[in-house]
């Protein structure tokens, strides 16, 4: 019994021995604890045991290390060997590394250089691309300063159409475009106030002159009056030559055979004096540039509005007479004179301008003028 108490107790530890040489750490625990649960000196004897199982494992080891200890020791040389053709090769690499260093700072201090040549090269190519875009912009908005400048205002006003639609478009993105497009309205809202004073200017110039345009229509008409007298005259008697005449223009009066002498009008040298209109006399330029700019701009019917408005008044003034017209002839003549005036000019604008003035208008004005002439007549004659 004792004999088979004793061969159980070592088949124990064994197999305790076994889990704890192929056992988890962690599991270690519940099996050293099952050792102290068998018997009383069960630990004693698994001690036993157990450092009969170090020693075997001890001897273990010692034979596999007697085994490969000459292994080891010839490593061990090889690798003495090794170590001093490694410091040469290192020695080698670190040489070889500085004098690649030293070779390779120059080739990349050029690189950087060429590097800093490419991005200058790419920036100029790219400034130089992007001014040929603008050019044409800067051009026009200096086209368009010289054309304000000489007051060329509806040529200007074209050049800002161009500026808006075509040009300014293209290199919206930039600064000075956006600063032009800005100016823009500014500067068309001066153009109006120019041609507007330019205008009134204009209407102020009329309003004096209106007496001497007067003098020179009634002067044409009555040598108008004499030459066909004389041409039928000379109709009767057969022998007469053409004249050149014209309304609109500087022509001269020639007429043969004497028919335009002392005895017929008194003066030959009046019958060759240049014939002059109301284009001689009166610059109209302001009226159709100011038409113009207003047309262009979308505002043609505030400016025709403003234009009869004006001239409506004129026309009040000039049919009013002086105190003491009645006086002298010459009152007469230049008070005929400047109703006369006043109409030589708005007939010019009427077959000079298409719409500015109208038929209907001219004959509004004739009716008021014709009753208060009347008027005028009965009061003073």
């Amino acid at each position: 019994m004792a004999d088979n108490e004793t061969l159980e107790c070592v088949t124990e530890h064994e197999r305790i021995l076994q889990e704890i040489e192929s056992t988890d750490t962690a599991c270690v625990g519940p099996t050293l604890r099952s050792i102290y649960d068998d018997q009383p000196n069960a630990h004693k004897r698994f001690m036993e045991k157990l450092d009969a199982r170090i020693r075997n494992h001890d001897r273990e080891i010692e034979k596999m290390c007697n085994f490969h200890h000459q292994g080891f020791v010839d490593a061990i040389t090889e690798l003495l060997k090794v170590r001093s053709d490694a410091e040469k090769l290192m020695g080698q690499v670190t040489d070889t590394n500085r004098r690649l260093q030293e070779a390779g700072r120059e080739v990349t201090a050029q690189t950087e250089e060429v590097i800093g040549c490419r991005i200058q090269q790419r920036n100029m190519t790219t400034t130089v691309e992007k001014l040929q875009l603008c050019m044409p912009v800067l051009e026009m908005y200096s086209k368009l300063k010289e054309q304000l400048d000489s007051k060329r205002y509806y040529a200007a006003l074209k050049t800002m159409e161009q500026l808006e639609k075509v040009y300014i478009p293209r290199v919206s993105q930039y600064r000075f475009c956006q600063i032009m497009a800005e100016n823009l309205p500014r500067l068309r809202e001066e153009i109006k106030e120019i041609s507007m004073s330019d205008l009134k200017d204009f209407l102020e110039s009329i309003r004096k002159h209106s007496d001497k345009v007067g003098e020179t229509a009634m002067r044409q008409a009555q040598q108008h009056r004499t030459f066909n007298s004389a041409v039928a005259k000379q109709v009767n008697i057969g022998n007469y030559s053409k004249p050149v005449y014209s309304l609109s223009g500087r022509t001269h009066m020639h007429i043969s055979n004497g028919l335009l002498t002392d005895e017929d009008t008194g003066d030959e040298e009046e019958a060759d004096e240049e014939i002059l209109t109301a284009q001689d006399l009166v610059d109209f330029s302001p009226v159709y540039r100011c038409l113009h700019i207003y047309t262009v701009l979308g505002d043609r019917e505030t400016f025709e509005s403003y234009y009869r408005k004006q001239r409506k008044k004129q026309a009040r003034l000039v049919l009013q007479p002086q105190a003491n017209m009645h006086e002298t002839v010459d009152g007469y003549r230049r008070y005929f004179n400047q109703i006369v005036g006043f109409f030589v000019v708005e007939d010019h604008i009427l077959h000079a301008t298409r719409g500015l003035v109208t038929r209907a208008f001219t004959d509004e004005l004739w009716n008021m003028a014709l009753s208060k002439i009347i008027a005028v007549l009965r009061t003073h004659s």
